[in-house]
């Protein structure tokens, strides 16, 4: 996979492509505080596609939303439509795991006559909440922005401390957590020695991205969500599950699919990059067969 850059109204837009022209599109989108090396590992069993992986806005090498915007389900999924609006893609197949399934998921409700297919890893929808936490989610949104000025970001003295950090934080296995790690660190710029950033590396990833989201669904909106997509939809899920997607949640949201199924895989929860293979094996023809 090679770089690309298209330029949105939500700022430039990096991330990797393959590069297959005339070849079936799919559009693949990462997990929170991933990027688009989160599909690096799949890419070879994915090679009959034009696979674009886009870093979302905030993430790996794209750019920062700007202070007056939010970064919400919404917006991630305004932004996704706008990449392949700058491809020229008019219709298309999703991957998304986990956040990027939950954009993926509103872009195949949202707009379904563009969506063909759409193949989630461990995701159908997003994180929802109850209506009664509406108000203290929304004043510790505003408390978090008040404090951003003074927001120290980690400076690792080298590419190696941050990935072990990455491994510890998510679980995942070296060679992993270096891809993430690699495409989502940049050197400290030159000239914050004043603020004791001097050397070393931090991360490109938009502080805003680690403060609570102002406004979540209900479950009831997630999965009324869900009730509408028409396309046909593929979940595959890991086993033993991972807490943000558990058996019950998983189960009754894949129950509200009109066209849809299931498909458990041994492994964590960013098992398409663990076990590319396994995951591969359980996408098998979906993307391909007949419509």
């Amino acid at each position: 996979m090679r770089e690309f850059v298209v330029d949105t109204a939500f700022g430039r837009i990096c991330g990797l492509r393959n590069h297959v022209p005339g070849a079936p599109r799919l559009l693949a989108l990462h997990g929170w505080l991933d990027n688009g090396a989160s599909f690096v590992p799949l890419a070879p069993h994915l090679a009959g596609f034009d696979l674009v992986a886009p870093d979302l806005p905030g993430h790996g090498a794209s750019a920062h939303l700007p202070m007056a915007a939010e970064y919400t389900l919404v917006a991630a999924t305004r932004a996704a439509f706008a990449v392949a609006d700058a491809l020229g893609w008019e219709r298309f197949s999703l991957l998304g795991h986990s956040m990027g399934g939950a954009v993926a998921s509103t872009m195949a409700a949202a707009v379904p006559q563009r969506v063909e297919r759409l193949l989630l890893i461990e995701a159908l929808g997003g994180l929802s909440e109850t209506e009664d936490r509406t108000a203290a989610r929304l004043r510790g949104a505003f408390a978090n922005l008040s404090q951003l000025s003074s927001k120290q970001l980690r400076v690792f003295p080298d590419l190696a401390t941050a990935v072990r950090t990455r491994m510890m934080v998510n679980g995942l296995s070296e060679p992993v957590a270096r891809l993430l790690v690699e495409r989502g660190l940049a050197p400290v710029p030159a000239g914050r020695a004043a603020e004791g950033m001097a050397g070393g590396y931090v991360w490109r990833s938009d502080p805003r991205l680690t403060m609570a989201t102002s406004v979540r669904m209900t479950e009831g909106q997630v999965r009324d969500l869900i009730a509408s997509i028409a396309c046909p939809v593929r979940v595959i899920h890991a086993e033993p599950a991972f807490q943000y997607f558990g058996t019950e949640l998983r189960t009754s949201r894949s129950a509200l699919l009109r066209n849809g199924d299931s498909v458990g895989v041994q492994g964590s929860h960013h098992l398409h990059m663990e076990d590319p293979v396994s995951v591969a094996a359980a996408i098998g023809d979906f993307l391909t067969r007949p419509l």
